[in-house]
């Protein structure tokens, strides 16, 4: 059966001015196409209506992004807060050490300048305990190097000329010394060189990483773990030889000294020959001074 329908729509598909035959499903399909489109028309103009009332539809992965940023931005404000409390902190304790090591280097130096007086008085010399520190330089390259030397050389992390580190004084690292002593010269340091150093010219292995130690923080770092969280911590246990000091001198990176003003004398000979290899004692830190 077929019907003779006049459409009255202004839809484009149909002009108004055409004559067609539908059938009874088609018919149908016409009717839900009207439905629908006044359906999306009627939420087209509920949307203009909600926009022109001020409200805006936010997406929720927009929503949770911003709540996402906000605990981010939090929790870096407490970090930031908390990290701050324990600097202050810190500066406290930095300086009460500080403090409490000056006053122990000077209680010292008081106590051996009476030991001197007191041998004097008595008629006899005061002989100094034997050093505990050691503060060995390279002063001679590769030429004509025996491998065993070589291999001491690295394993005291002397590999250029002109690096220097410091060293426990004991009867493996002697024996050591004794077999390199034609390349390298060495001495007990003093607290004025130990200091000098490592705030001139010291540097931390940190990460595998060569750090001028420029920061505290860097130290507290390395070996907060130890105990040792300022550089005056640092200085104190290198001096005094402490139960860490093998962490700290290890933390410490060779140090890269200058060539030293005024030259040296005859590097192939002994420094009780007049050159300047071997065990030259306290005058080390006068080859420091030029060399620093």
């Amino acid at each position: 059966v077929s019907f003779r329908v006049q459409r009255t729509s202004s839809s484009s598909l149909f002009p108004s001015s055409s004559w067609y035959y539908f059938s009874s499903q088609q018919r149908l399909a016409v009717a839900c196409g009207d439905f629908l489109t006044s359906a999306a028309s009627k939420q087209r103009r509920k949307m203009g209506e909600d926009e022109k009332k001020g409200a805006v539809i936010i997406p929720e992965s927009v929503l949770k992004k911003r709540k996402r940023l906000e605990e981010w931005n939090l929790a870096k404000k407490q970090e930031i807060e908390a990290k701050r409390k324990k600097n202050a902190e810190n500066r406290k304790l930095i300086f009460k050490r500080a403090q409490a090591y000056a006053k122990e280097y000077e209680e010292n130096d008081k106590e051996l300048v009476r030991l001197k007086r007191e041998a004097k008085l008595k008629g006899g010399f005061y002989v100094n305990p034997e050093a505990k520190l050691l503060f060995i330089i390279r002063i001679r390259g590769i030429n004509a190097m025996h491998p065993k030397t070589r291999k001491i050389l690295q394993l005291l992390r002397l590999r250029q000329i002109f690096n220097g580190v410091f060293l426990k004084v004991n009867k493996a690292t002697m024996n050591m010394l004794h077999k390199v002593e034609p390349y390298v010269t060495y001495g007990y340091p003093n607290l004025k060189s130990v200091k000098e150093l490592i705030y001139k010219r010291g540097y931390g292995k940190l990460k595998n990483q060569r750090i001028p130690l420029t920061d505290n923080s860097i130290v507290e770092e390395a070996l907060g773990k130890y105990g040792i969280i300022c550089v005056e911590d640092l200085i104190h246990e290198i001096m005094t030889v402490g139960p860490h000091f093998k962490e700290a001198n290890n933390f410490l990176w060779p140090f890269k000294l200058s060539a030293p003003s005024g030259g040296l004398k005859k590097k192939r000979n002994h420094y009780v020959e007049g050159g300047d290899a071997g065990n030259r004692e306290d005058k080390i830190n006068e080859l420091i001074r030029r060399m620093n």
